[in-house]
């Protein structure tokens, strides 16, 4: 698992995030994408010395996988770390502590606990929701049947609260539907569950990340996310003051202008943007197109210092 957070650097302008220029960037989140090294199967054609990488970095990962799981059991709880696929990329909030223990439940092979405790944080992720968000919504209709709750067991209500309050994803809600499902065959007395409870837990798991991988992804085509720049996150200007961005996505952000840097990536990005900026608006489309510019301008200047990378058809020519 690996998680990312963000810090900023030689930016002493007063106040310098709230000119109108700047972007709120995606830059605290969390994922786990170690499965994709044991699935992937490289080609033939591979230079051998990529072919030898990615042999030293699938044989890291499951030295990793027996140093955190024990060897009891080794190639079952290898199979069930693959079939749980990769953890989505998703900000940090409610979800993430409790999700990691799920998938350790899981490929330890305590399935009816994993299928138990990713129906219960489907449910918390609801009351977390809700509870966050209500006092914004206290002029619609459907407040008052939430307003004076600690808690909320009823999904049906929840989903529909949040759906009207415009939070909640078509497709999320979707997912919910299917895993408050598999909630009540697991909560509820049925001998089925003695015999299948891996592969509930796994369709359960699978509902919870698809929730998780569209309602809190870090990067992705969500209608509040600038996509026109690639391998970065910005939200949409006219969606920072939604109740849902503002409080749940905005804490994972850092505001930037288009010329910002980023000076680090280990673990923690170091960002540095000294820029003078005009104290102007620019719609989403300017700032984007400001933004490629001085990528390529970033991207000139870093190749005249340290030289042009080396690609894959280089090595098939050293080859």
């Amino acid at each position: 698992m690996t998680s990312s957070t963000c810090r900023r650097c030689n930016d002493d302008q007063e106040g310098h995030d709230e000119q109108p220029v700047k972007r709120f960037r995606v830059f605290q989140f969390d994922f786990d994408a170690r499965v994709h090294v044991l699935k992937r199967d490289i080609p033939d054609d591979c230079h051998e010395r990529v072919r030898g990488l990615h042999q030293q970095n699938r044989e890291k990962i499951e030295r990793g996988l027996l140093f955190e799981f024990g060897e009891l059991a080794a190639e079952q709880k290898r199979q069930n770390f693959i079939d749980l696929g990769p953890k989505p990329i998703s900000i940090l909030a409610f979800h993430n502590r409790f999700l990691e223990q799920i998938h350790v439940a899981f490929v330890m092979g305590a399935y009816y606990p994993a299928l138990t405790g990713a129906c219960a944080l489907g449910e918390r992720v609801l009351n977390h929701l809700v509870l966050t968000l209500r006092e914004e919504f206290k002029s619609t209709p459907g407040y008052e049947e939430v307003s004076k709750h600690k808690a909320f067991s009823n999904w049906a209500l929840a989903i529909k609260t949040l759906a009207a309050w415009d939070v909640l994803l078509p497709d999320v809600v979707a997912e919910f539907g299917k895993l408050y499902d598999l909630r009540n065959k697991a909560i509820h007395f049925n001998p089925e569950t003695d015999r299948n409870d891996r592969a509930l837990a796994l369709d359960a798991i699978k509902n919870l990340k698809a929730i998780v991988g569209n309602q809190f992804c870090a990067i992705g085509s969500q209608p509040w996310f600038i996509t026109d720049v690639p391998g970065e996150c910005y939200i949409k200007k006219d969606w920072e003051e939604r109740p849902f961005i503002r409080k749940v996505y905005l804490p994972n952000c850092t505001p930037v202008g288009p010329r910002h840097s980023v000076e680090s990536v280990l673990m923690t990005w170091t960002i540095k943007d000294d820029n003078a900026y005009e104290d102007r608006k620019l719609t989403d489309e300017e700032f984007c197109t400001l933004r490629l510019a001085a990528r390529a301008e970033q991207l000139a200047e870093h190749e005249r210092v340290f030289g042009k990378p080396t690609t894959r058809n280089d090595h098939a020519t050293e080859r």
